[in-house]
């Protein structure tokens, strides 16, 4: 007898089999037992989650000889035909391979005659958002009107591309991603089943590399019993994913958390030599600092067994520390198709989480080596500090309000700054002089000038900006603003309990844009041309097509 895949051998013959889709099944259940059911159905989700499944044991539900019922036998001429593929009134269509309007048109002019052994003609359209506009058209007349003796069990991945008029005419279930726990308790009773040894580990493994598909991870466990001639070994599993253990993963956290560059080099050449795939090993270093938090913020969070190794990391990285370092691995993985190559990308990720490491008093360092300075422009004043552009979204190293050293004066500007009635310059204005560009800007286009008291100046922001004042940013902000006013300038950062008071440069160019945009859009609106459109053939302007005229600069 030939070998059977797992995904096919285990595929469910009854609801109670299906996994994970306890909210299709009762409803479906409930349906079938109490005789009320609708005359089309469509199923939803990503691949691999039961769509064709449920709607195959629907049609032996709806035509099992021992009666109508959500408890199909299983065991009848009609039961056993649907699940070998051979039932005359099941009738499957693919429509990623059968688009078109006549492809449709056989079922239209078929679908009146009565079913040829069942009780209900059941059509299931597979991957139904591929049919053409014309073939939705044909399809969405019977739709309309259905003989009695017909049901359309309709399946896709991809339900925004299916016309509301399609949409409004069926009852419409999501199938949801299968959980990690969900997709390894399967494999497990598989593996039982078939006499097959295996390694937890490997199952965990597989199970998270199966992305919330049950049938990729059956196809994924095949594939790894094949490797390993017969067994299930996590170290067969790692070397066929291109993952890395656990233990690996703690290296890399350990190095950044002591802050050694060595280390955390030492680490990624001992994960390069597994020829990993490097996004996985950022989306695993990223499940571990997920873990790690829960630790530290979430009060009596036991974990999973293997969490037992991430309670000393967790006291030693400070939990503001652990959702940057999740933010830049997470942005690290999308970011790598960019990357030179791959491990420069995961590299480059690596140390961005290293530059950015708090050092005890709060300064963010790059390395243990020194880092080069300018030349000052005074023999007493401090060199600007180069640093990497900051992540917009870091988390505040302190709460407010923050103070930041006071750096030495620079030379006075050549005209002076526009200057309010209470000895207040102009916040937008002194933004632009200062040149304040990129994270730098971003925190000043943000805040608003609320006093002005000696060398103190003190900005107000929003609490949701209050992450953005930390150094180097505020120090650099500072060194550049005491250039800009030709006197030394100390800054100190609150939360705005009434932001509206305080109109920031960032809403001031917001309005103006606004306002740009209400004005071009009037224009349009009484444009003779646009006018005569309107009255003459019943035209009208798309808002969001129209764009202000940009200055030419």
């Amino acid at each position: 007898m030939s070998y059977q895949v797992l995904a096919r051998k285990w595929r469910p013959r009854k609801f109670a089999e299906l996994v994970g889709q306890e909210h299709v099944v009762r409803a479906l259940t409930n349906a079938l037992d109490s005789g009320r059911m609708h005359h089309a159905y469509l199923f939803t989700g990503t691949r691999g989650v039961g769509k064709t499944t449920i709607a195959r044991i629907f049609a032996k539900s709806l035509n099992c000889e021992r009666g109508e019922s959500a408890d199909p036998c299983g065991e009848c001429a009609v039961c056993t035909a649907v699940d070998a593929g051979r039932f005359v009134d099941l009738l499957e269509i693919d429509a990623a391979s059968n688009t078109g309007v006549d492809d449709v048109r056989e079922v239209i002019e078929n679908a009146q005659y009565a079913p040829s052994r069942g009780r209900f003609k059941v059509y299931l359209v597979d991957e139904v958002h591929m049919l053409s506009k014309p073939a939705f058209n044909a399809l969405l007349k019977t739709l309309e009107e259905p003989p009695p003796h017909v049901k359309f069990l309709l399946a896709t991945t991809d339900p925004q591309k299916l016309p509301v008029t399609v949409l409004s005419r069926c009852l419409k279930f999501n199938l949801k991603r299968l959980l990690p726990e969900q997709i390894s308790g399967q494999m497990r009773h598989i593996l039982a089943a078939e006499g097959i040894e295996y390694e937890g580990e490997a199952i965990g493994e597989l199970s998270h590399a199966a992305d919330g598909s049950l049938r990729d991870a059956l196809s994924l466990l095949d594939q790894a019993i094949a490797y390993g001639g017969g067994s299930l070994r996590a170290s067969d599993v790692r070397a066929m994913l291109g993952s890395v253990e656990r233990g690996q993963v703690l290296g890399l956290l350990d190095a950044l958390a002591s802050g050694d560059g060595n280390a955390l080099m030492g680490e990624c050449d001992r994960i390069a030599s597994f020829s990993p795939d490097f996004g996985g090993v950022l989306d695993d270093l990223a499940t571990v600092l997920h873990r790690v938090q829960l630790m530290q913020l979430v009060p009596g969070y036991r974990g999973e067994e293997s969490d037992a190794g991430l309670a000393e990391l967790a006291g030693r990285i400070a939990p503001e520390d652990v959702q940057l370092y999740y933010q830049i691995a997470t942005s690290g993985r999308r970011e790598l198709p960019q990357a030179p190559d791959a491990r420069i990308g995961f590299e480059m990720a690596l140390l961005r989480m290293l530059a950015f490491r708090p050092a005890e008093g709060g300064t963010p360092v790059a390395a243990s080596a020194p880092v080069a300075r300018a030349p000052s422009p005074t023999p007493a004043a401090p060199a600007p500090r180069s640093a990497p552009a900051m992540p917009q979204a870091a988390p505040a190293r302190a709460a407010a309000p923050v103070e930041a050293p006071a750096p030495a004066p620079a030379p006075r500007p050549s005209a002076p700054i526009t200057m309010h009635a209470n000895g207040m310059p102009d916040w937008a204005e002194l933004v632009e002089r200062a040149g304040l560009r990129g994270p730098i800007g971003q925190l000043a286009q943000n805040a608003s000038l609320r006093d002005v008291d000696g060398e103190g100046m003190t900005l107000a922001l929003k609490p949701s900006h209050l992450h953005l004042a930390v150094e180097p940013l505020t120090s650099q902000m500072e060194e550049k603003l005491t250039q800009a006013l030709g006197r030394r300038v100390r800054l100190r950062f609150v939360a705005a309990a009434d932001a509206a008071s305080h109109e920031t440069p960032a809403q001031r160019i917001a309005q103006k844009r606004d306002d740009a945009q209400a004005a071009a859009e009037a224009s349009i609106d009484s444009d003779p041309l646009i006018q005569t459109l309107k009255r003459e053939f019943d035209a009208r302007v798309i808002p969001q097509s129209v764009k202000p005229v940009e200055p030419r600069t």
